[in-house]
């Protein structure tokens, strides 16, 4: 019963927070309201109608005003934009197969019909293109998702956004949000840290980036890293990403501050035979947790919940967080330092704290010329700090009035200024109270006091840094959400700081105490970095006797982890929820069982990265789908199941995967890998399956990068035999139109195959020649029929654009280009 009840209690506090944002009359309120019209007594107290979030509030609007981020004369602009609702935006994978339909069909169709549609009684623009987007990419609707999901006029639109999000050919995103990735200058080799990823669209448009130029046989030689800290964002994160189908992802679950290098020790392998020694990257994206008032269109929420000390609270860990991106950069690599949030204590003081611990190891980059048509706003050089409602215009008044949470990183100077002996002798006196607060105030000093206020507030500090080369976007210049992003580029190793005490190292400090050195072996060492203890092993027993205290876990299946239901991911239950083990070994028992340790793996509740080695599946799969030899399969297969006879999926990884997977394993598995690599090959578990001479089949993610390698199980459909398949999922043999595709399919054993779009001229070669523009897609050939093997909204996409392309293209295969509907029941005819 007590367990119960508390339950129930624990349940009804939950539902009450949730409801924290729905806005209704208080209980009293409408008890006053609905008791005159129940002559009964009985009160119903029912919510009277739902009201909209208040956009405003005066500590914002104070607050803003006093740090000069926009001038005066532009306020009521600024403010007015940041009260409406944010338009839609969304990007085309410019990575897809059909990138330039989409676009052309947004400008020669979207484009024009939503130019003069009317919302609420206004004429707006319908949608465009966004100037300092390349290749127009990237496009913004003047109606906001609201408007998409209520106005009927504008519902094919908003399916057509739908459809092609889910598929992975457009993703939504905000507008101000695409600009950190386009300042990182990736090239197609590099590798590319995300450290704050979820929810996955920036790491989306990294992978485009490395993908953009590699052609259909081949995989860039990059690769990306994207960690979050939270397991439920990154179940969205590898959802967001599944979307890419890539083999150069690597997904994982660490705190961004404590991101470890899997720094290898040199006297235990050769770092030539490896490719590396250490994880470093060329690129880091660093777009830190911040509080977000740059969002306040798109959640207004913010208005009521805003308050100094968001930002305060979060600034020692933001430079935490930018000083591991830093460390982890390669020499000569760039940096890029971003948050969708407006305050200085945030984006300047961070970026100025960054430039005064590195000196000359790091510079900030003027990109000012770099997308003309982005409209921004150079970095503030003199800014506030305030604490509650007292302004703090150097880091001595905060000593001075007892304010121990603020900082000397906050200040443009930077400058600490510690004198606790004065602070003690003034709360002896009562000047200042225990709680920081000035004696003489209540509640802590409030603005204009002449009892609290510094006596030198008007005259702040002013930086000498070139703050100026930072950017700041602000909505009212191009009808966007708001955006601050600085770009790092590091010329020498870090230097290292080393601190007098623990307390010390905990928390953000002015290099002005501190005497900066380089390591005798020029590499950098940064106090912020997590303590690697198995990184200090100096043999193998070591790191499997430290391995071994971290426990084992629960060997499970990778169904749950990388499963094709987004539902199951979103949920955030099974990938990676750490179990107590029942039994708890001793640390002997554990080192005697290093066998066992080192295949279920190091981390609690994450399936094992296990390389897939199993020669007679691999040689079989070959052999059925005539894949040659010089395909690179070698340790390029990761399962997520040490269990070669219960192996559901087997992954694809690049060659740069590779080398981090091994470097991982050799360094002690001090990576948690949630999701890896291009999911290839699945078990077909149905009875009919297990009659085939292979039960793998190939998966729709991995069939573009296996189809030019593809010799057998392969046939080619005249377009109207391919438009049939898509529209009706399963075909009887007989139902063919096309004579030669009928044969050619009764020539395939029974199992997994491909069929490709036949256009005219891949007919004529056996097996058919393949590139960039070829349909294809995955089906199994039964023994009396042929069953498409994707989902429906896959099967949906695709007739779509062979529609779109059978009557644009001259010569179509469909008789006259009548319309779909006309299409279908002729197809009817002939099938039925």
């Amino acid at each position: 019963m007590g367990g119960r009840g508390r339950s129930r209690r624990t349940q009804r506090k939950h539902f009450r927070d949730g409801r924290e944002n729905v806005w209704k009359n208080s209980k009293s309120d409408t008890q006053e309201e609905n008791g005159s019209n129940n002559s009964n007594g009985n009160n119903t107290n029912k919510p009277t109608h739902w009201q909209p979030f208040a956009v405003e509030n005066s500590f914002f609007d104070e607050y803003y005003k006093e740090q000069g981020i926009v001038r005066p004369e532009e306020w009521d602009s600024f403010i007015e934009y940041l009260r409406r609702p944010l338009p839609a935006a969304f990007r085309i994978n410019s990575c897809s197969q059909f990138c330039t339909d989409i676009r052309s069909q947004l400008e020669d169709e979207f484009m024009k019909s939503l130019q003069a549609e009317g919302t609420d009684g206004n004429e707006a623009e319908g949608i465009k293109p966004l100037p300092w987007y390349p290749d127009n990419f990237a496009w913004q609707s003047s109606f906001s998702r609201m408007q998409l999901r209520k106005n009927k006029n504008l519902e094919r639109f908003h399916e057509f956004l739908k459809q092609e999000n889910e598929i992975g050919n457009l993703t939504r995103q905000e507008a101000v949000s695409m600009v950190p990735p386009l300042f990182l200058d990736v090239h197609q080799d590099h590798f590319i840290l995300d450290m704050c990823a979820a929810p996955g669209s920036k790491t989306f448009q990294l992978l485009e980036m490395i993908h953009r130029t590699s052609e259909v046989e081949s995989l860039p030689s990059g690769m990306v890293i994207a960690n979050d800290v939270d397991v439920q964002r990154c179940n969205l994160l590898i959802h967001q990403t599944k979307r890419m189908c890539t083999a150069n992802l690597v997904v994982t679950n660490h705190e961004a501050q404590h991101f470890p290098s899997c720094h290898l020790r040199k006297n235990r392998v050769n770092p030539s035979e490896l490719g590396m020694a250490e994880l470093l990257f060329d690129r880091v994206l660093c777009d830190v947790p911040c509080s977000g008032d740059g969002t306040l269109r798109k959640a207004p929420d913010i208005w009521r919940k805003w308050s100094v000390g968001m930002a305060n609270g979060v600034h020692c860990l933001q430079l935490q967080i930018a000083m591991r991106g830093l460390a982890l950069l390669k020499t000569g690599g760039r940096m890029v330092y971003s948050t969708c949030s407006m305050n200085p204590v945030e984006n300047e003081a961070v970026v100025s704290e960054i430039l005064r611990r590195c000196g000359d190891s790091v510079e900030l980059v003027d990109v000012s010329t770099e997308l003309p048509q982005l409209i921004r706003r150079p970095g503030l050089k003199s800014w506030k700090v305030r604490d509650k409602s007292m302004w703090i215009a150097s880091h001595k008044d905060a000593c001075k009035y007892g304010r121990t949470g603020i900082v000397p990183s906050m200040f443009p100077s930077g400058q600490a200024h510690i004198d606790t002996s004065d602070i003690d002798q003034k709360i002896t006196t009562g000047e200042i109270c225990d709680d920081g607060n000035s004696g003489n105030s209540n509640n802590g000093l409030q603005n204009g006091d002449d009892e609290g206020e510094p006596t030198d507030v008007s005259v702040t500090e002013v930086s000498s840094l070139p703050l100026e080369r930072c950017m700041r976007i602000v909505p009212h210049d191009q009808n966007t959400g708001s955006f601050f992003i600085a770009v790092l580029h590091k010329i020498s190793p870090l230097p290292v700081f080393q601190t007098k005490s623990s307390k010390n190292s905990q928390q953000p400090h002015s290099d002005n105490d501190e005497k900066p050195k380089l390591l005798d072996d020029g590499v950098e060492k940064d106090n912020n970095a997590m303590d690697l203890d198995v990184l200090d092993a100096t043999n193998e027993e070591s790191i499997e006797a430290k391995a071994a205290d971290a426990g084992v876990p629960d060997n499970e299946s990778d169904e749950a982890l990388l499963d094709s239901n987004p539902s199951k991911k979103l949920k955030g239950t099974e990938p990676e929820q750490v179990r107590t083990p029942n039994k708890v070994n001793t640390r002997a028992e554990k080192a005697n069982d290093k066998r066992k340790l080192q295949i279920q793996g190091k981390w609690f509740g994450v399936d094992p990265v296990v390389f897939f080695k199993d020669d007679a599946i691999l040689n079989g799969i070959k052999e059925f789908y005539g894949i040659p030899e010089s395909f690179p399969f070698s340790n390029r297969l990761i399962t997520r199941n040490s269990d070669t006879n219960h192996v559901k999926r087997i992954y694809y990884i690049s060659e740069s995967v590779k080398n981090v997977v091994e470097l991982n394993f050799l360094a002690g598995e001090q990576l948690k890998i949630t999701s890896i690599g291009l999911k290839m090959f699945e078990r077909q578990t149905s009875k009919e399956g297990t009659s085939s001479p292979c039960v793998f089949r190939i998966s729709s993610e991995g069939l573009p990068l296996l189809l030019p390698h593809v010799t057998k199980q392969i046939a080619c459909a005249s377009p109207v035999d391919f438009k049939h398949i898509l529209q009706y999922k399963s075909i009887k043999f007989p139902d063919f139109v096309d004579d030669g595709f009928r044969e050619k399919i009764a020539t395939l054993s029974l199992g997994c195959c491909v069929v490709v779009l036949n256009r005219g001229n891949e007919g004529s070669s056996d097996p058919p020649t393949v590139d960039k523009s070829t349909i294809a897609v995955g089906c199994w050939k039964g023994r009396s029929s042929l069953s498409v093997m994707v989902t429906a909204i896959d099967c949906q996409e695709l007739l779509e654009r062979l529609l779109v392309r059978m009557e644009t293209e001259k010569g179509s295969c469909l008789p006259e280009n009548k319309p779909d509907s006309e299409v279908k029941e002729d197809s009817e005819t002939i099938i039925g």
